[in-house]
């Protein structure tokens, strides 16, 4: 357990132990964004492993060079093969006759994996991982990113002096630029990634790691996503934010963490606004109705 006596940046922290940690993570400030309750909810449910997130958190592992390794799913193909735990039979084949994942060969497969600290994946899933990790690090840009004088999976904590709310952050490297690894589904063009970093807050997480580093003292000269999509030939691009996103971000995270010490405060975690609200189209669904009006005349 890291408490607040132990140091406040942290090289080698267990991803369980990080997650465990009670400060406020870019995560919780999203999620109060959207409304305290659900971050409240959100606190109290167990962490799971989600299987959506496997193949993104090995691709993470393999470029940085930490973190879980890859278990495959024996599929009577390769050399890879299980030992049933109960009855001491090698079996090279756990998967049902479809390919899927789901006989009981296969569930205890996953948890001889999970336990060891392994993520299980199916042969396809696991091709999708080394691909992926060759792309970025064989993108000169995200290479140096990557080779910069620094260190992977950093983790920091600090509290905001004016809330009291302490904060924590896990960058996927950390040096004179901050570095976050992220794929992607589609084309990581630059219009669909602005429109991913609205969708997901990852503006928010941008100034919600910045400032945990402000409040230690620290700064870093710049924070960039390198991205890299989930599909072959699994292209890779780059993206800082713009002005306006950073000063969006900043704002917005300042806001979650004021949202956070009233609801602490208060003991009050606040739902959705019980009053009728007004559905407004973003800007987009409006230029894209004046197109298809002239379009049609």
């Amino acid at each position: 357990m890291v408490t607040r006596a132990q140091g406040r940046v942290v090289h080698g922290l267990p991803e369980d132990v990080y997650h465990a940690h009670p400060a406020l993570s870019s995560t919780g400030a999203r999620q109060l964004l959207e409304a305290p309750a659900r971050f409240e909810f959100a606190q109290s449910q167990p962490r799971e492993p989600r299987k959506a997130f496997d193949v993104g958190t090995l691709a993470h592992s393999k470029v940085l060079g930490v973190g879980a390794g890859v278990a495959v799913y024996p599929d009577g193909t390769g050399d890879h093969v299980f030992e049933d735990p109960e009855t001491g039979e090698v079996h090279d084949n756990v998967l049902a006759s479809n390919g899927a994942a789901s006989t009981k060969l296969a569930k205890a497969f996953e948890g001889w994996a999970r336990a060891g600290g392994m993520v299980p994946l199916k042969r396809a899933e696991a091709a999708e991982v080394d691909g992926m990790a060759e792309a970025v690090l064989s993108h000169p840009t995200a290479r140096v990113l990557l080779e910069q004088a620094g260190h992977p999976e950093v983790s920091v904590f600090g509290t905001d002096p004016e809330t009291g709310v302490e904060c924590r952050a896990r960058f996927d490297f950390l040096g004179r630029v901050g570095v976050d690894l992220k794929t992607f589904h589609g084309a990581a063009t630059s219009v669909k990634f602005a429109k991913a970093v609205a969708d997901h807050g990852y503006h928010v997480q941008a100034a919600h790691y910045e400032d945990t580093l402000g409040f230690i003292g620290e700064q870093i000269d710049a924070f960039a996503f390198v991205v890299v999509e989930k599909d072959p030939p699994y292209l890779v691009a780059v993206f800082v934010l713009d002005d306006d996103y950073r000063e969006i971000g900043t704002a917005r995270a300042k806001r979650a963490r004021e949202l956070f010490a009233a609801s602490r405060d208060s003991g009050v975690w606040p739902g959705y606004p019980s009053q009728i609200q007004i559905a407004r189209p973003p800007q987009w669904a409006v230029y894209d109705h004046i197109d298809a009006t002239e379009a049609e005349r």
